[in-house]
């Protein structure tokens, strides 16, 4: 006896949203949009005519301006280019040879060569001169930079 209330209750439960997704009158089409008023209708009269509108006046249009002759280029300023400065050949103790740098090509104000420049500068003198002529790569390159 004490189950059947429960068991109403349940299936009254469930049935209670099917019965609430009833279809509404405006065909199951739903809709936020509020419907336009009707336009208003125009006159159709056979009498309308264009109002002219602008300058009574033609205007016609005016030729554009001669190309003007061109203006002398300014005297053309030959400057020499900027030399590399070549730092002096570099003793390599561990080889006891004399090796020649390359050529320095500075970033700095007026072509210095920066602290950046001799380091990539020496690293990559390493790599062409190779371990046999560098002897250990890591103190040609400090003894490089710091020269």
């Amino acid at each position: 006896m004490h189950r059947a209330p429960i068991i109403i209750l349940l299936a009254l439960a469930l049935a209670a949203p099917a019965l609430a997704a009833e279809p509404a009158s405006d065909g199951g089409t739903i809709s936020i949009m509020k419907p336009e008023p009707a336009a208003p209708a125009k006159k159709n009269s056979t009498k309308t005519q264009k109002a002219r509108r602008g300058s009574s006046n033609p205007v016609y249009p005016i030729p554009l301006p001669k190309p003007q002759v061109p203006l002398p280029l300014p005297p053309h300023k030959s400057v020499a280019p900027h030399r590399p400065k070549v730092p002096p050949p570099l003793y390599v103790p561990q080889t006891g040879r004399l090796l020649p740098n390359l050529p320095a090509t500075g970033s700095g104000a007026r072509g210095a060569e920066t602290f950046q420049d001799r380091s990539a500068r020496c690293v990559h003198q390493s790599g062409v001169y190779g371990p046999n002529a560098t002897g250990d790569p890591g103190s040609y390159i400090r003894s490089c930079i710091n020269q």
